[in-house]
C-alpha cells in the first residue's frame, strides 16, 4: 500500500516538473558561483584589452564574481605547439575536432598561468579548468556570401583556414559551428562560451560584409543551439554590444533602455538592437578596430551576469538554491 509521504513526494516531483517545463526563467540566476570556479579564456589582443584592469576590465570583474582566471595567448601551446596563436573561426575545429585535439584540450583544461596582464583571485583552487571561453578576433567579422546562407555540412573548406581564407563565408563559419557541438555534447562536465567576434571600422570592411557579420552573429545567438539538447554551451554576442556607444567612442551607453545590448536586464536576457548600425562605434582613432576601453567596459558589464546565468541553468541552479534535477 503506498503511503501518503510516497503521494507527497510524487506531488512535489510533478509540480516541480510542471514548473520546470512552465518556463526556464525559475533556473535564471545573475549571482555569482557560491565556490570558486575555474575559467580559461583563449583569446588575442582583443581579448587582452578586454581583461586588463586598464582597459577593459574584465580581469577585476572576473575575480570579484568568484572565477579564477587563466588565458592563452600568442605563443601558448602544448609539446611546442602553438596552437594559442591560431583562433580563428576555422581555427576551433583545429582546437574541438582535429587528431590533435585531446593534446591541445587536455593542456587548456590544465592550464593555470596568466599569458597578459589582469588582476585574478590570488589562489588557484585547484582542479581544471571547468568554464572555457574562446573568441576570435574582428578580421572574422569580414564574411563572405549572403547573410541567409544555410550551414556547410560535410567536409568544409574553413577547417583549418584563418580568416583571409576565400573560404571565410557565412555558410562556412556556421558550418564549423554545428561541427564543434559533436565535441561539446561529449563533453557536458565542462561549460563552453563563444565570445563573438568584435565589429570591423569602416576602413577594414564594407556593407555587405558587415551584414554578414551581422547576420552570423544573430545566428549564433538565436539558431545555433535551437536543437542542441544539453546546457553546456552558451553565446556572449560581443560584436553586438560594440555596436552602439553613448555618444562617442569614448562614452558607452551601458545601462541605456535603447542601443545594442546582451545583458541580463528586467530578469530575462535581453539580445536587443535599436541603433542601425554594423560597425565598431569604439574604433580606436577611426582607423583601428580594437575597442576602445569605454566599449571593453560596457562588454565587461553586461557579460558578467550573464555568465552567472549560464554557469547556473549549466549546473542545474534555481535561484534560492534550490536544483533542477529534471532538465534533462
Amino acid at each position: 500500500m503506498k503511503t501518503k509521504g510516497y503521494f507527497l513526494l510524487s506531488a512535489l516531483v510533478i509540480m516541480l516538473h510542471g514548473m520546470i517545463f512552465c518556463g526556464e526563467a525559475l533556473a535564471l540566476n545573475p549571482n555569482a558561483p557560491a565556490t570558486v570556479v575555474k575559467l580559461i579564456f583563449i583569446h588575442h589582443s582583443s581579448g587582452q584589452n578586454w581583461l586588463a584592469d586598464d582597459h577593459g576590465g574584465l580581469g577585476i570583474a572576473l575575480r570579484n564574481n568568484n572565477c579564477f582566471v587563466s588565458d592563452t595567448n600568442y605563443g601558448w601551446g602544448p609539446e611546442g605547439d602553438t596552437i594559442g596563436d591560431r583562433t580563428d573561426i576555422g581555427h576551433w575545429w583545429d582546437w574541438f575536432r582535429s587528431p590533435s585535439r585531446d593534446t591541445y584540450l587536455n593542456a587548456l583544461y590544465a592550464e593555470s598561468n596568466q599569458n597578459c596582464s589582469y588582476s585574478r583571485l590570488a589562489s588557484d583552487p585547484g582542479g581544471s579548468n571547468r568554464i572555457i571561453m574562446f573568441k576570435s578576433c574582428f578580421p572574422n567579422s569580414y564574411l563572405g556570401g549572403k547573410p541567409s546562407d544555410p550551414p556547410t555540412t560535410g567536409a568544409n573548406p574553413l577547417r583549418g583556414q584563418d580568416a583571409y581564407s576565400e573560404h571565410m563565408t557565412v555558410a562556412n563559419a556556421k558550418g564549423i559551428y554545428n561541427d564543434l557541438l559533436v565535441y561539446f555534447a561529449s563533453r557536458q562536465d565542462k561549460l563552453f562560451v563563444v565570445i563573438t567576434a568584435p565589429p570591423q571600422v569602416a576602413n577594414d570592411t564594407d556593407a555587405a560584409h558587415a551584414a554578414n557579420a551581422r547576420a552570423f552573429n544573430n545566428w549564433l545567438v538565436n539558431d545555433w543551439l535551437a536543437g542542441y539538447p544539453h546546457k553546456n554551451v552558451a553565446v556572449f554576442d560581443f560584436y553586438n554590444v560594440l555596436t552602439s556607444h553613448g555618444g562617442n567612442r569614448n562614452i558607452n551607453d551601458l545601462g541605456t533602455e535603447t542601443g545594442n545590448h546582451h545583458r541580463w536586464r528586467n530578469n530575462a536576457i535581453q539580445h536587443q538592437q535599436t541603433v542601425m548600425n554594423n560597425l565598431s562605434a569604439y574604433d580606436t582613432n577611426n582607423y583601428d578596430s580594437h575597442p576602445t576601453a569605454a566599449g571593453n567596459q560596457k562588454a565587461a558589464a553586461e557579460f558578467v551576469p550573464l555568465l552567472n546565468v549560464y554557469y547556473h541553468r549549466w549546473m542545474g541552479d534555481l535561484l534560492g538554491g534550490a536544483r533542477l534535477l529534471l532538465l534533462e
